[in-house]
């Protein structure tokens, strides 16, 4: 949702033209009729394949430069799924992949485009530019927590092939979230862990066919981490990294808070949890996080910390100053809101998993002028 905002009296004729010209490419590029429009570009479609996973919890564009010639391309959005088929939590092993330009997918269709060996894939993927693809895991063998297992990521390749995983007892504890600041050919790949309560940073270098860990380092800590019988583990869980700032935001589920970390890409050891951005009532229990492109933050609301029928499974946008701006809900039952990705190139930009219906909303969202 966005607030609608008019050009200015005080606008000059060029900037007048380049916000048309905008608008025009936008609507060319999702092949809509610009004068006539009124709905929103957005694409509905089922993250089920033909496996039967089911719980879709990470969501991750394919950014722009990503190389061609793989089986994802730029603009693709992939999904983890954490469940299987008989629903059973920590066991789901399949990314899937949705063209926002192609076919929609029915339940049962959506195509797979990497199978995983460590169950449980999390919210915890993300793209990178030069090619690579990146998923953490947390598993179990029952669904339930008595039988939780060590986490890891994985490195896939833009064809889907398995290159490498990496596993680490204190500092990828249960991966259950991750962000990358991306340069290319280097990287910084923030990472939360469930099971300590803590984020790491990992320094990458990247060439066109290997990602080399160059340090692993604890960022910040603290944060409060616990079993749920319904959510199965409850911690630190969606990250936001803006590079202007340097900062890191970390939305903690149980902790029912947004707080912001400094210095999240330099810094050498952990910090405490940072100081608290946001923490206002609209939050229930923060799942993923992102930065929007207009600067604010979006948070998925959980629903398993504060729980409001009136409220289901929200999405919640405020500004990195702690101001509340608004909220929307994407289904009528609670549990629905976890994994959301934005991007800032269009004309799709916005992502959004509802858990509930196992499915995944694509919109192309316009940027306002300033």
């Amino acid at each position: 949702m966005r607030k609608e905002t008019g050009l200015g009296v005080g606008l000059t004729r060029s900037v007048l033209a380049i916000t048309l010209a905008f608008w025009a490419a936008c609507a060319v590029a999702g092949g809509m009729d610009f004068d006539d429009a009124f709905i929103p570009q957005t694409i509905n479609s089922s993250t089920i394949p033909d496996n039967g996973d089911v719980n879709p919890y990470g969501v991750a564009f394919v950014p722009r430069g990503f190389p061609r010639g793989g089986s994802i391309v730029a603009g693709d959005v992939l999904v983890s799924n954490f469940n299987n088929a008989a629903n059973l939590q920590g066991a789901g092993t399949t990314i899937v992949q949705l063209r926002p330009t192609g076919d929609l997918a029915p339940p049962g269709t959506a195509v797979t485009f990497f199978a995983s060996s460590l169950p449980g894939l999390s919210t915890a993927l993300g793209v990178l530019s030069a090619g690579f693809v990146i998923v953490g895991n947390v598993s179990t063998t029952d669904g339930t927590v008595n039988t939780i297992g060590s986490g890891a990521l994985q490195v896939i390749d833009r064809n889907g092939n398995w290159l490498a995983s990496w596993a680490d007892p204190n500092l990828l504890a249960g991966p259950w979230d991750l962000t990358i600041d991306d340069h290319g050919s280097w990287a910084h790949l923030f990472v939360s862990n469930v099971f300590n309560g803590t984020v790491t940073r990992l320094d990458l270098v990247v060439n066109a066919h290997t990602i080399t860990v160059q340090k692993m380092v604890s960022i910040a800590s603290g944060y409060m981490h616990m079993p749920n019988s319904a959510a199965l583990v409850l911690g630190p869980t969606g990250l936001a990294y803006d590079a202007k700032s340097d900062t890191l935001f970390v939305a903690s589920t149980a902790d029912n808070a947004i707080f912001a970390v400094r210095n999240a890409a330099t810094r050498g050891r952990a910090a405490a949890r940072g100081r608290v951005v946001f923490a206002g009532n609209q939050l229930r229990g923060p799942l993923a996080l992102r930065l929007a492109p207009n600067g604010h933050l979006l948070a998925a609301n959980g629903d398993a910390v504060n729980a409001d029928v009136l409220h289901p499974s929200e999405i919640v946008e405020f500004t990195t100053n702690g101001r509340f701006v608004r909220e929307y809900n994407v289904d009528a039952s609670q549990g629905g809101a976890f994994g959301l990705d934005t991007k800032g190139d269009g004309p799709f930009n916005y992502a959004v998993i509802d858990d509930v219906t196992n499915n995944l909303s694509v919109s192309a969202i316009p940027s306002q002028p300033d």
